[in-house]
């Protein structure tokens, strides 16, 4: 048993504690039928060859880019419309894939394959130059020539029965191949490991990954790309976490660069800085390594400014879904609502305080056995009707969603999937099961399109119920086990849209198959209004059927910071919509602790409380009335908020901005922001700095460039530079953009337009407006509007030169 096995086997022993001992013999026994069935239906690693591509041949141009052949391999590089670039080994095209939206993408026309003056060769473009040396380093530059990424030759390893000689001699394996342009196309899907090596600038800084509980900047270290439920609660340091994209996005002084390997297989990236010399004129550049178990070698890169290259990443795997605006309000939840009179009492307890209340989220103890899409009826005996009174009151109901179906005969849902023939099977053609919380479960296979179908018909059955909106849990997938992972085998068998392959490949994109399935049925469902829907796990593309949340957070003041650097991090992976558990998923904080995760929580996206079965309460009238009386505060300024979340929510599916942004968004040549990981930005006119260490009562706030307000005081102060805020226990600093248009919420519940006065002499500012008046798909407009300072009076006008419609007022004007 080696050091990981070891950890796991004192999770289960946690586990067992907390499930009984029943359930935990029960899953070390499914551990070991997963070591038994991988034993046997995945193929020994036997001697295996190193190979690297070798020197250049030829090429062979095509639209967009073209062909470059190496003794050993070809890569294919081709410019799409939308300056995205895209580079496959080994004959590898952009599809089949999950992460496009649309399919490939139109190619650049006027992009140009040609020879390079060093023996290489290079495709130009408007937006980007690729240059490929005559060993096969791929090296990325802006239009200027400046290089923002250098991809080493890569490197595979392969069963030595299928390679060819040293010298790239001798006779290929039948089923090998030949790629079009004539080069060996190796078998890239069983058991051929590959690496890549990388370089980026000096200065240059890792951001991405999907949801990393360290950062979001990433450090020097190893990343593990492999969805994983950390098992009870995760602190900050624990990798991976349920939700993993290859993904990394780069920032430096020459450019701003996104590159994204399509392989859903596990892998590893391994991160280094660069270093700088100091007068010498000799830098480190920072380097990366990515190893994956199989798949594909092919990634794509997106140049630009950090708005730029988010829009292109929106444009190549989909818009964000929009959530209805009811979900941009406050949630509420927990694992241990006893019955349908517990759920009325919180309630009125939000009620009767005057506390704004969106949504009240029902967890696995309201099922039936925790089998999925059943009702508790001795607990909740009319479901439907205590919806619908909760609906009078502004306030839906939310369902969590497993994918784990008790495998049990009599069972509805495990009956209708067994006729469909929708579970995933193993390489013996047995249903793979594993102990989840209904027990002994088996799983639907959503790479399947008809398992996806047959799913999404099912949430008629939540509809039915008064669910307003499902948030998917376990879905990474998950099973409890004592050894060899909490997972399904390696070794199961999965349709993969009709390819077949097994769970190596399938892992990843599970949970985001799931998203697809949930999504799709909903509209079909209920086409008149816009899916509710946020997931624990998924994967590229995640954004098209919604958002995330940060699983389970330990609670603590590690754990704080740690969900300010997941929400961040997965907005720069492409889903904007996120948020964490309020107080942490496990133990009962602090008043202090509770309150400062409330007043983050108010700016975030999704803005929810949660937490475990044994975990303390998380009503805010718990802590005390000091914090009763600053929560509320809290919840009152999201809701005056809540048209900016709205408008930020219709940008973000149009451009693919994240509601919450790095500081050094609109700056990323400033070095200093750039390391700045305790506060954000909302938008483009709000920063946001969260008190993230007990007892602080002050704090330092590091200003992006230009004059900016502390919103209660009108206080101005003047960046880029530190300040020092106060933080007292009843709020967190936030500061206001000069000439910033924040549409909130007016005194008389109408929609009014915050301005914060632009600084006299210098360029105005401005902001947009996005109306939503509905939960459904009615057509929305944007609104731009500027803003000066003309003879001491502030100017407000709309970009399309028609009258200002809403109500004004002017803050920060002295």
């Amino acid at each position: 048993m080696d050091a990981r096995d070891r950890v796991r086997s004192g999770k289960l022993v946690r586990s067992v504690k907390a499930v009984g001992t029943a359930r935990g013999l029960r899953s070390l026994r499914a551990a070991w039928q997963r070591r038994r069935s991988d034993a046997v239906g995945l193929p020994r690693r036997g001697p295996e060859l190193a190979r690297v591509p070798g020197p250049v041949i030829g090429a062979d141009p095509e639209p967009g880019g073209g062909v470059v052949r190496f003794a050993r391999s070809s890569l294919r590089v081709r410019v799409t419309a939308g300056g995205a670039v895209f580079c496959g080994w080994d004959g590898a095209e952009p599809e089949p894939s999950y992460a496009l939206a649309h399919g490939c993408p139109e190619v650049d026309e006027r992009a140009v394959l040609e020879p390079d003056t060093v023996g290489g060769w290079r495709v130009v473009s408007e937006r980007v130059t690729v240059v490929v040396s005559r060993t096969g380093a791929v090296e990325v530059r802006t239009p200027g020539g400046v290089p923002l990424r250098r991809d080493l030759p890569p490197r595979w390893w392969e069963p030595a029965a299928a390679a060819p000689g040293p010298e790239g001699e001798g006779r290929m394996p039948e089923a090998a191949g030949h790629g079009p342009e004539g080069c060996p196309r190796w078998p890239a899907g069983e058991g051929a490991r590959w690496q890549q090596r990388s370089e980026v600038a000096a200065d240059a800084r890792f951001f991405g990954l999907g949801g990393r509980s360290s950062g979001p900047r990433l450090r020097d270290g190893r990343y593990r790309l492999w969805n994983t439920d950390p098992g009870g609660a995760f602190r900050p340091g624990d990798d991976p976490l349920s939700l993993t994209v290859p993904i990394q996005l780069v920032v430096a002084d020459a450019g701003t660069h996104l590159v994204f390997h399509d392989n859903s297989w596990d892998g590893a990236v391994t991160l280094r800085e660069g270093e700088e010399g100091e007068g010498s004129g000799h830098d480190r550049p920072g380097r990366c390594r990515l190893r994956m178990e199989g798949g594909p070698l092919r990634y794509w890169v997106i140049v630009g400014t950090p708005a730029r290259v988010l829009h292109g990443w929106a444009a190549l795997t989909g818009s964000p879904a929009v959530p209805p605006a009811w979900a941009l309000g406050h949630h509420h939840a927990r694992w241990g609502f006893g019955d349908a009179e517990e759920v009325r009492r919180v309630v009125a307890g939000y009620r009767e305080r005057g506390l704004p209340l969106s949504a009240l989220h029902l967890d696995i103890d309201h099922f039936a056995g925790h089998r999925v899409f059943t009702v508790d009826s001795g607990r909740f005996p009319d479901l439907p009707a205590l919806a619908a009174e909760l609906r009078t009151e502004g306030v839906r109901l939310v369902s969590i969603v497993d994918p784990a179906v008790k495998a049990e005969p009599g069972d509805a849902v495990y009956d209708s999937g067994s006729a469909a023939d929708v579970f995933v099977r193993d390489a013996r053609g047995l249903e793979v099961r594993g102990e989840v919380w209904p027990g002994e479960s088996v799983f639907p296979d959503f790479t399947d399109p008809r398992a996806r179908k047959w799913w999404g018909a099912l949430y008629a059955e939540r509809l039915a119920q008064g669910f307003s909106g499902v948030w998917h849990d376990m879905n990474e997938p998950a099973a409890f086990g004592a050894f060899g992972g909490t997972t399904l085998p390696r070794s199961a068998r999965h349709a993969l849209e009709g390819r077949g392959g097994d769970h190596r490949e399938a892992h990843n994109v599970y949970g985001l198959a799931m998203a697809r399935a949930g999504y799709e049925g909903l509209r079909e469902l209920r086409p008149q209004e816009r899916p509710f829907l946020f997931s624990r796990a998924g994967w590229a593309g995640l954004q098209r059927y919604g958002g995330s949340w940060s699983g389970d957070v330990a609670t603590g003041w590690p754990g704080l910071r740690a969900s300010l650097a997941l929400v961040l991090g997965l907005g720069l992976s492409g889903v904007p919509y996120s948020g964490p558990d309020i107080g942490g998923f496990t133990g009962s904080p602090s008043p202090e602790l509770y309150l400062r995760w409330f007043q983050l929580g108010a700016y975030l996206p999704l803005f929810r409380t949660h937490s475990a079965l044994t975990a303390g309460r998380r009503e805010p009238w718990e802590f005390g009335p000091r914090v009763l009386e600053s929560a509320a505060a809290a919840l009152r300024e999201r809701q005056r908020l809540q048209p900016y979340f709205i408008t930020l929510a219709q940008l973000a599916a149009r451009t693919g901005a994240p509601y919450v942004r790095p500081v050094w968004w609109r700056s990323p040549k400033d070095r200093a922001l750039r390391d700045c990981e305790d506060a954000f930005l909302l938008g483009d006119a709000l920063l946001v700095a969260p008190v993230l260490e007990e007892g602080a009562e002050r704090r330092t706030v590091r200003l992006p460039r230009g004059r900016w307000y502390d919103t209660v005081t009108g206080v101005p102060y003047e960046g880029p530079g530190q300040v020092v805020l106060d933080a007292p226990l009843s709020r967190i600093p936030v500061l206001a953009r000069a000439g910033s248009v924040v549409p909130v919420t007016g005194a008389d519940g109408g929609l009014e337009l915050e301005v914060w006065a632009p600084v006299a002499g210098r360029k105005g500012g401005g902001g947009v407006l996005v109306e939503d008046r509905g939960d459904g798909w009615e057509r929305t407009e944007v609104v731009r509007f500027t803003t000066r300072l003309r003879a001491g009076e502030v100017r407000v006008e709309r970009e399309d030169g028609a009258a200002v419609d809403h109500p004004v007022r002017v803050r920060g004007l002295r």
